[in-house]
């Protein structure tokens, strides 16, 4: 990989929490329960399974049973998630992945326990949602798996108005990435820690790929590293 743990470490800086948009409408305690009732009636008696394509692989924040590699087909990962938060900040916004219309998108599902599926959807829930304009990211899709079609959830899916952007060329969002920092961490680290942790898994995105290269050419251009070659 061009991108290092050494040149993730260049972007970090101490940034401050700006806290929720404050347009949008913030989820209740009432709400996030009431919303994952509504998933877990939806699931049935039927195992309820994420989709991970971005940082639940490598930071889910619930608890599940079972995971495997399953593959999404008609939907392809691309930042076109801004943020002025939590890896980005109102100064220098950020981008984070999200589910675009076409290609395929392969990835892991984590089975969540039925012994406390409520609450492991409320803490998924919790974890990658906090308003109300948020909830129509959230969709069920069906993936293709070693055992078959399976129905599963997953997060930040398709357009929506208030939170996502067009396709941005990936020299574009390199700039951005190699850039960006909020309270939670980089633009560089999201990127790092998701390609390295697909990896693990055996799957290689191409434009990932690719676009770690062009992050990690666009830190060394800012730090004047130039002349390290990469690979």
């Amino acid at each position: 990989m061009a991108l290092t743990a050494e040149l993730v470490k260049l972007c970090f800086r101490e940034e401050c929490d700006p806290g929720r948009e404050p347009l949008w409408t913030a989820l209740t305690d009432e709400d996030y329960a009431a919303i994952a009732q509504k998933l877990s009636d939806e699931a049935g008696s039927e195992p309820l399974w994420v989709f991970a394509y971005g940082s639940l692989i490598w930071k889910p924040g619930f608890d599940s049973d079972a995971r495997q590699r399953a593959t999404a087909y008609g939907w392809h990962r691309a930042f076109t998630l801004k943020i002025n938060r939590w890896r980005g900040s109102p100064v220098q916004p950020g981008l984070m992945m999200a589910l675009s219309r076409g290609g395929r998108c392969d990835g892991m599902i984590y089975r969540m326990p039925q012994e406390d599926r409520l609450v492991q959807i409320e803490r998924v829930l919790r974890r990658e949602v906090d308003s109300h304009e948020m909830l129509a990211s959230i969709r069920w899709l069906k993936v293709k798996t070693p055992d078959g079609e399976k129905k599963v959830l997953c997060f930040w899916v398709g357009h929506t108005e208030r939170s996502t952007l067009p396709l941005l060329p990936l020299p574009e969002v390199a700039k951005i990435l190699a850039r960006a920092c909020g309270h939670g961490g980089s633009g560089a680290e999201y990127l790092y820690n998701t390609v390295v942790h697909l990896e693990d898994f055996g799957i290689r995105d191409r434009n990932l790929w690719r676009l770690q290269k062009l992050v990690a050419e666009e830190i060394r251009s800012l730090h004047g590293l130039t002349n390290i070659a990469t690979v």
